[in-house]
């Protein structure tokens, strides 16, 4: 059974950090390349960073660029997505996605 199960959301003040995981099961990581998302409220959801099959090629969005960074642990079969320098506008819930398949999600609140 195919599954992405998110962990890692949590509340934080401006500046801090977070470090999403992504744990997948039912396909390896060689498999698919896997995405970050993100949607606020009120607001579409909107790609954040991605990391490709092979893991040799990484993108991010011009407003994470510099603060956010993929990375994935084949061993674990686990896709990371480490938040530093923290702000509110990146207070939404976080999904992983891989082909049409997508995680359920995880909150991150970034307030004082």
């Amino acid at each position: 059974q195919l599954q992405l199960v998110e962990s890692g959301g949590g509340l934080v003040q401006p500046g801090g950090s977070l470090r999403l995981s992504c744990a997948i099961s039912g396909f390896t990581l060689d498999y698919y390349g896997i995405g970050w998302f993100r949607q606020a409220p009120g607001k579409e959801r909107e790609a954040v960073s991605c990391i490709s099959s092979s893991g040799g090629s990484t993108n991010y969005a011009a407003a994470v660029k510099g603060r956010f960074t993929i990375s994935r642990d084949g061993a674990k079969n686990t896709v990371y997505l480490q938040m530093n320098s923290l702000k509110p506008e990146d207070t939404a819930v976080y999904y992983c996605n891989a082909y049409v398949y997508w995680g359920q999600g995880t909150q991150v609140i970034v307030s004082s």
